[in-house]
């Protein structure tokens, strides 16, 4: 039994161990290694350098591309909850009512058969941060995990990463329905938290009998205004940014601000709150709220020195994902360096979703998340030609 144990270890850990040779391995955390190499070990990276001073252990399956980077990471997905069939059966990113309802868990309803996920591992999306759309005022508890099929435990990086709520017009009720207006979005969202606020302070009397009974929506909010986790606020014109911003103040949680069409128009504000931000996917259709969308927004971001990083976001059609690949690219071809726009790519969006210590660059120790290209990335004739998570070799098919 034994035996049979340690046989069946050793072929997971071999499925684990491999090497990549490119032409150029950019690591993103430091200089592009010409005609470069890495080794991983156990899922990690073991090793990595020019080929004339890293050698390759023998007998490790060898990967080769033109060009490797970092595994890419989707800031802010429904994918995994929504689904590529747009049926009620697949779609678990929306609850309807009631307008706040921070309790519920992304994790809870993600699917890691749904092909969609399959679709994106396979253009090189290693990590996705995901849960509920954006029609909800405060609609749930998102999830950050990879993107390689196996049981959640083994690929979950955080199950429970950000609250998610929202002042877009989406969340917005119709009918003379509430809220109704932007007022009283932010009216609603300003309560639950004050809500929470004493909700916590009686949590924590040393008299058990003058406690609360628990309550998991109060909890959770409670939490963000603990510092355990941020609120991501998707917000797209300008006055909403700013009102995000003003909550932020005055309770003093840590906030992301999600879509930001008309964030350009705010850039000083944002700058000086030193809020993060996942900005809209430019293919994102531009009405309504996202009207006044621009192209050149990563650019600006960068150079106020404003964290941010790309998502594929969420609208109501088939397939409901995009891949981050594209928006990187239309970002590098209007302001947004090569460099600026990979490092928001991985690095920096492993930063804002805070697992930088395990993804988003290539380095010695980090998990060996790889994506193997056949030409420049953001050149929109080439391939990705080879996906590798946590070690494991999870696509050899030409994208």
């Amino acid at each position: 039994m034994l035996v049979g144990l340690h046989v069946l270890l050793a072929s997971v850990l071999a499925g684990q161990s491999l090497a990549v040779k490119a032409a150029r391995v950019h690591t993103v955390s430091g200089q592009a290694i010409e005609n470069g190499v890495i080794v991983v070990r156990d899922g990690k990276i073991a090793a990595i350098g020019p080929a004339a001073s890293t050698p390759i252990p023998a007998g490790l399956q060898v990967l080769e591309a033109s060009i490797a980077t970092p595994g890419l990471i989707d800031a802010h997905s429904v994918a995994g909850l929504a689904g590529w069939l747009n049926q009620p059966h697949d779609s678990d990113q929306h609850e309807a009512d009631p307008a706040i309802q921070p309790e519920l868990r992304a994790l809870d309803a993600f699917n890691s058969h749904e092909p969609l996920i399959a679709w994106l591992r396979t253009h090189g999306i290693t990590t996705i941060h995901t849960g509920f759309d954006t029609r909800g005022l405060i609609s749930g508890t998102s999830v950050l995990l990879k993107t390689r099929e196996a049981p959640l435990p083994e690929v979950v990086l955080k199950p429970r990463a950000m609250v998610l709520a929202s002042l877009s017009d989406g969340a917005r009720a119709s009918g003379g329905k509430s809220p109704g207006t932007k007022a009283k979005m932010a009216a609603m969202i300003r309560q639950a938290l004050i809500e929470a606020q004493e909700y916590a302070a009686k949590r924590s009397l040393d008299d058990a009998a003058q406690r609360p009974t628990r309550s998991l929506r109060k909890e959770a909010l409670a939490d963000v205004l603990a510092g355990k986790r941020p609120l991501l606020m998707t917000a797209e014109r300008d006055r909403d940014i700013r009102t995000a911003l003003r909550l932020q103040k005055e309770f003093g949680f840590r906030l992301v601000l999600d879509g930001g069409a008309e964030i350009y128009r705010a850039l000083d504000v944002v700058s000086t709150a030193g809020v993060p931000v996942i900005i809209h996917p430019t293919m994102a259709r531009s009405q309504g709220e996202r009207e006044n969308l621009s192209l050149e927004t990563a650019g600006k971001l960068r150079a106020k020195d404003i964290l941010f990083a790309f998502q594929s976001g969420y609208e109501s059609y088939v397939p409901k994902t995009r891949v981050v690949l594209f928006e990187a690219a239309v970002a590098a071809a209007n302001g947004l360096p090569p460099d600026g726009a990979l490092r928001a790519l991985t690095l920096d969006a492993a930063r804002l979703l805070g697992v930088e210590k395990r993804v988003g660059s290539l380095d010695v120790g980090k998990d060996a998340d790889i994506v193997l290209f056949d030409g420049d990335p953001f050149e929109y004739t080439t391939h990705v030609v080879g996906v590798v998570i946590d070690g494991r070799i999870v696509s050899r098919t030409t994208r």
